[in-house]
């Protein structure tokens, strides 16, 4: 292998290097964004204890399974 190709090689696979760094990163920030949004939304889930003690006793008592 000459110099040339050499050199080649060594700058495809900084490239490649660099590619995956940049593809982890935006993964890493999409996963932290995936996990603010999930948090958001199990903090915006009421409180069972709340929401059982507005309702009357009869309520949430039986499932209708025929409709």
């Amino acid at each position: 292998m000459d110099v040339n190709g050499i050199a080649g090689l060594a700058t495809s696979m900084a490239e490649f290097s660099a590619n995956q760094a940049v593809g982890i990163a935006v993964l890493k920030k999409a996963i932290d964004s995936n996990a603010a949004g999930a948090l958001a939304l199990i903090e915006a889930i009421p409180d069972a204890n709340q929401t059982s003690a507005s309702l009357p006793q009869h309520l949430g008592q039986n499932v209708n399974t025929t409709a």
